[in-house]
């Protein structure tokens, strides 16, 4: 079965949103749809993705809504940087990792590039540091060592 579905969760996720964005499941739109599915999880088993391992489904909605916090918390951060006078103090952090995953690390690529006033800028895979620019920040220590107690933890109880 894993030969014929090896990502059964991108499958189903592909089709649900072929269907959403047909806006319709018409039998052809289904059909369509798996097909469109089976080929994008044809071309993933073709890349020889790592395999995700979930190991506490129950502390993927916690990061969620810190995820989603903190982005509000971003967002209203720069909109008030942008309206005040003052000038940012933005810095490059250095961020030494424990996560190896490679599925985490996209995870807190994507987390802290899609919120506002940070970006993932590099990944050193010889010493596992990442290179984040942060558009204001007093302190790019403390910053870092908030990274790693509230996303990096959550990360490796997740994934290990």
């Amino acid at each position: 079965m894993t030969r014929l579905f090896p990502y059964p969760l991108l499958w189903l996720s592909l089709l649900a949103m072929w269907l959403l964005l047909a806006r319709s499941i018409d039998p052809g739109q289904l059909l369509l749809g798996a097909i469109v599915a089976s080929l994008g999880c044809g071309a993933a088993s073709a890349l020889g993705l790592p395999r995700v391992r979930i190991r506490r489904f129950d502390l993927v909605l916690k990061l969620v809504a810190l995820v989603l916090w903190d982005i509000c918390r971003s967002n209203l951060a720069v909109l008030l940087l942008v309206l005040g006078r003052r000038e940012p103090q933005s810095v490059f952090v250095t961020i030494p990792l424990e996560l190896r995953d490679p599925n985490a690390l996209a995870i807190l690529a994507c987390i802290i590039t899609a919120t506002p006033g940070s970006a993932w800028v590099s990944h050193s895979s010889t010493n596992n540091t990442v290179l984040v620019h942060v558009l204001d920040t007093g302190d790019g220590i403390a910053w870092a060592e908030t990274i790693k107690r509230t996303y990096e933890a959550l990360l490796l109880e997740i994934f290990r």
